[in-house]
């Protein structure tokens, strides 16, 4: 099974500082307190090793969506629920990713995160640097996000803030006990 933003389960939320690292971290941790193997591919990470080669742009980042699909079907064919926490702006990638895998094997989760709250999360400034002009393609600000027509499951948020990433955890998990994917 693939959770994905993509959409994360891919965690597919639209920008940075939308809170999927720790939500995928929390989700990890609350699937293995069920005995459930799991395995995140934050994008961040994926970054810094299998995709240092990459770019913002958007042919790089498609294929940046492409090489993480790959990855985490590989952890699916073997098994893992492989949480996928990555900002994924465009429709077309998240789809080939879920063509990726067998019909029910993709979850995608839309992390609905308002910019203001991403922005107010800012530690290193990224926002700020974006509206500067200074960080050219930034999701959300100067480049698109395509938010997802059918994900199977939607976070948004309560007011000015969001759940935390424990509740938000448990409503994965309740969406994925409801649907029959932890019974096995």
């Amino acid at each position: 099974m693939l959770l994905c933003h993509y959409g994360a389960t891919s965690l597919s939320p639209w920008s940075t500082n939308s809170g999927k690292s720790t939500l995928a971290c929390a989700l990890c941790h609350a699937l293995y307190s069920k005995g459930k193997l799991t395995y995140i591919l934050d994008g961040d990470n994926v970054r810094h090793g299998l995709n240092r080669d990459l770019t913002f742009k958007a042919e790089d980042r498609a294929e940046n969506i492409r090489r993480i699909g790959e990855v985490a079907k590989l952890f699916v064919d073997a098994g893992v629920i492989c949480i996928v926490s990555v900002i994924s702006p465009y429709r077309r990638d998240r789809d080939a990713c879920r063509a990726l895998v067998l019909d029910g094997d993709f979850i995608e989760v839309f992390m609905d995160v308002p910019i203001e709250i991403c922005e107010a999360r800012d530690p290193k400034g990224l926002y700020k640097l974006a509206r500067a002009g200074k960080i050219k393609g930034f999701t959300g600000i100067d480049d698109p996000y395509e938010p997802p027509l059918n994900c199977e499951l939607a976070l948004p948020p309560k007011g000015n803030s969001c759940a935390s990433p424990c509740e938000m955890a448990e409503t994965v998990i309740s969406y994925l006990e409801e649907k029959g994917y932890l019974h096995a």
